[in-house]
């Protein structure tokens, strides 16, 4: 059996890929910046910003996940570099994660993961994209900074439909055991809440104590995203929801604690 490469299989995401391949009987390689060992899988080095080490850690792959990403500093070039390895290696299947919404909300970020999207679709690769909305992890974040502050801004008429990290895995897996299948369904969490219901459930969660302020932002990026631009509640087929999250992130230590688990992992692959 071929192994499947995991590109980012540091991070939030990535890790979770790794974990349900490697329980459903796969060999896996994950590539990393750096020599690693342990984990019950593969290490190559390899660097997809600079290209070094790359066409080494496709070689024999059956497939690629790429989870990676540098939030948009490097990932149109990162995608170059591995699209071009892998039509050089002759790899049949590269599985892509994007995020809703890329088309529609013109944030630097989304754009960078548009242009990769193209790229990838005109690899000559055979190619499944996957868009999912923002993971529970990286809103938990956002959220975590905001409260350092007394007063916690809110963007008013923003809502996010944040998703399960591990059913996006999940969805990932199923769809690197198939042929390509150019763009696969959206995959959404199952509740479409407003920033400030956000803030709300994470300042109790946490036992903190936080004014909102309300804002108003202006320009095209929040104009479509007060239109609902990254949201796709027609697909909200995850089942975990933020207050679930919340549970497992706080639970056990009650109100007024502040202080929250040790992340799983440091990365938050998803914007």
């Amino acid at each position: 059996m071929k192994p499947i490469l995991v590109t980012g299989g540091t991070g939030t995401l990535g890790s979770e890929v790794v974990r349900l391949l490697l329980a459903r009987g796969h060999e896996v390689r994950v590539l990393s910046r750096r020599q690693r060992s342990g984990g019950g899988h593969a290490w190559v080095v390899g660097d997809l910003t600079t290209g070094e080490g790359v066409d080494a850690a496709v070689a024999g792959v059956a497939a690629v996940v790429d989870c990676a990403t540098t939030q948009g500093k490097g990932d149109v070039a990162a995608t170059a570099n591995l699209t071009a390895a892998l039509r050089r290696a002759g790899v049949p299947h590269l599985v892509y994660v994007s995020i809703v919404g890329v088309d529609r909300v013109p944030i630097g970020y989304y754009r960078a993961k548009l242009a990769a999207e193209r790229l990838v679709r005109d690899s000559g690769v055979g190619w499944t994209i996957l868009r999912a909305t923002q993971f529970h992890d990286l809103v938990m974040t956002v959220l975590k900074v905001s409260a350092r502050s007394p007063v916690v801004p809110v963007a008013a008429g923003v809502r996010v439909q944040p998703v399960d990290v591990r059913e996006v895995a999940a969805r990932l897996v199923e769809l690197v055991g198939g042929a390509p299948a150019g763009y696969a369904p959206e995959i959404g969490g199952p509740q479409v809440l407003g920033h400030r219901e956000l803030a709300l459930a994470y300042l109790r969660a946490a036992g903190l104590r936080r004014v909102l302020l309300p804002v108003r932002l202006p320009g095209a990026a929040f104009r479509q995203l007060r239109a609902g631009g990254n949201l796709t509640p027609e697909r909200a087929d995850g089942v975990g929801t933020f207050a679930q999250a919340l549970a497992e992130r706080f639970g056990g230590r009650g109100p007024g604690s502040g202080r929250e688990r040790r992340d799983r992992d440091g990365g938050v692959n998803q914007g």
